[in-house]
């Protein structure tokens, strides 16, 4: 093959991933954007690795970038912008509580997690709403059990979190010493119909205590001006002991 006609299979290549991850709406694995081309003119893996890379490089500096999550690849825009497209959408929705916030941090640096466990750290009994909502959510999922009486469920996050948060794995969440909310993970959430790529503390109405707590502006609550206690290993007290409400 010449080199021209090289460079414009390259390009033809590239112009349909970079449609295929503007169209498709959710992250596309390798394997997703192979099945877009006829099996004779199917790249191999590294050509659609190279393909990527280019338009990696091509949107830098732009408003939109190629992330790569769990789940694959999918163009965005940059979180920088989050608040500005956020105006298209007049209405703003009520932010997940507090409580949600603090169980799905601590499920997440501390899993495998009981429930009972993240009522000893957190120092409040655990909303069953609060579990519920996560899991109908499929950001975490029953992991195990543990050896005990009743053999409590073991919680651990799933990859759906991991493609909601923008991150390819566990590891590439902050340190707890650097993180003070969720809302500060540098990422972008799918961009379903009629919502704009918003944080975490910016979205859907509170599920899990009928919206009577929310977390302040910009997703932060106590538990997270806390969070070095969490990786310490240190008890926190989030609130009075009781339920959360």
């Amino acid at each position: 093959m010449s080199e021209e006609l090289e460079r414009e299979r390259q390009e033809e290549i590239c112009n349909v991933v970079e449609a295929a991850l503007l169209a498709a709406g959710r992250p596309l694995s390798l394997a997703d954007l192979m099945q877009l081309f006829e099996e004779a003119q199917r790249p191999e893996p590294q050509a659609l690795r190279a393909a990527l890379a280019r338009l990696e490089e091509g949107y830098a500096g732009r408003a939109l970038e190629v992330k790569q999550t769990a789940a694959g690849y999918r163009l965005q825009v940059r979180s920088r912008y989050s608040a500005v497209i956020g105006r298209l959408w007049p209405e703003r929705p009520q932010r997940y509580s507090r409580a949600l916030l603090e169980t799905l941090a601590l499920i997440a640096y501390r899993q495998p997690i009981t429930r009972a466990e993240i009522e000893a750290v957190r120092g409040v009994v655990v909303n069953p709403n609060i579990i519920k909502t996560l899991l109908e959510r499929q950001w975490i999922r029953v992991v195990g059990h543990r050896e005990l009486p009743g053999r409590p469920e073991l919680l651990g996050t799933t990859r759906e979190f991991l493609d909601y948060f923008g991150l390819r794995g566990l590891d590439e969440l902050p340190p707890l010493a650097e993180l003070r909310s969720f809302g500060e993970l540098d990422a972008q959430l799918p961009q379903p119909p009629g919502l704009p790529a918003l944080p975490l503390g910016e979205r859907e109405p509170d599920a899990d205590s009928g919206g009577s707590a929310h977390a302040s502006p910009g997703g932060s609550g106590h538990a997270f001006e806390e969070a070095a206690g969490l990786d310490g290993g240190s008890a926190m007290v989030a609130a009075p002991h009781g339920a959360d409400a």
